[in-house]
């Protein structure tokens, strides 16, 4: 592998290190899930907002590309918040791997939405990042709150993929952190009104966990995340992140004491392979840059 490729790799796996604290956060944070993402975004949007000034980075888009833009920050608030209630009614390994069926999702939906090239490779790919969450979710009980937490995470999966797969013909035309900026302010918009259902005592008492989740989670991981979609096809950077629930089981066991089962390792090992071979994969496809394939 050459410098270059070696060091995309290395920035997705960092942004999806970043990313991973989410879990552990989540489960963590005693709010509302509305008023925990709510905090987030609007936190979130104001950091980014500094450094964007910082940079001088321009806030105005193409007037054709705000309909896209503002899609893409709904989806983002379907995706928090539905990934989020996954955490509180299941664990970070259950909510985390339930969220990632959407390299599968995004396999089948880039080619109709971008009309990129089916690649059969992707789905051998997602189907090995299948069988690993496999051994990592319980027996499917329509009784029990791990089956709803399953289909809040299915239905998140869902609104990341269409966003990522709509994000990632804008990328190459705006910084990924201005970008955020939108995503952050109108999740941060939609949800402002659910602050009020709890007591600011309650929301300020957990700060240092809102703050690490708008900051690190957030506008870090997320920016980072965008600023990958350069380098790789939105399916491959779909499969690349497929490590995400790893560090986030990892941080869930050092923080939470959420020990894995050996049902867990294997999958987690399953899942690690995927990424292996698309990282190989994907060297020569690295060598052209913010060309959507």
């Amino acid at each position: 592998m050459n410098k270059l490729h070696i060091q995309h790799l290395l920035e997705i796996n960092l942004a999806m290190f970043f990313i991973a604290t989410s879990g552990a956060l989540g489960r963590y944070v005693q709010l509302p899930v509305t008023v925990t993402i709510g905090t987030r975004a609007i936190l979130a949007f104001f950091v980014l907002v500094l450094f964007c000034w910082w940079k001088n980075i321009s806030f105005t888009p193409k007037r054709k590309d705000v309909s896209v833009i503002v899609l893409s920050g709904l989806l983002m608030c379907v995706h928090w918040v539905a990934y989020f209630y996954a955490l509180k009614l299941s664990s970070v390994a259950i909510g985390m791997l339930s969220l990632f069926t959407y390299p599968v999702i995004t396999a089948f939906l880039e080619p109709i939405m971008l009309g990129t090239k089916f690649q059969r490779i992707h789905l051998l790919l997602a189907s090995l990042v299948l069988a690993g969450m496999y051994f990592l979710s319980p027996n499917l009980d329509l009784e029990n709150s791990h089956t709803i937490a399953i289909a809040f995470g299915l239905l998140s999966a869902l609104a990341y993929a269409i966003r990522n797969i709509l994000l990632k013909q804008k990328v190459s035309s705006y910084n990924g952190s201005m970008l955020m900026v939108y995503q952050t302010g109108i999740v941060g918009l939609l949800l402002f009104p659910f602050l009020f259902i709890t007591s600011f005592d309650l929301i300020v008492g957990q700060w240092q966990a809102l703050v690490a989740l708008a900051v690190l989670t957030t506008a870090i991981g997320h920016t980072l995340f965008l600023m990958t979609f350069k380098h790789f096809n939105i399916t491959t950077v779909s499969i690349l992140s497929s490590i995400q629930p790893v560090y986030g089981i990892l941080i869930g066991a050092f923080f939470l004491s959420e020990i894995p089962k050996g049902t867990t390792i294997f999958g987690g090992i399953l899942i690690l392979s995927s990424v292996v071979i698309e990282s190989i994969r994907a060297k020569g496809m690295s060598d052209t840059p913010n060309v959507i394939r």
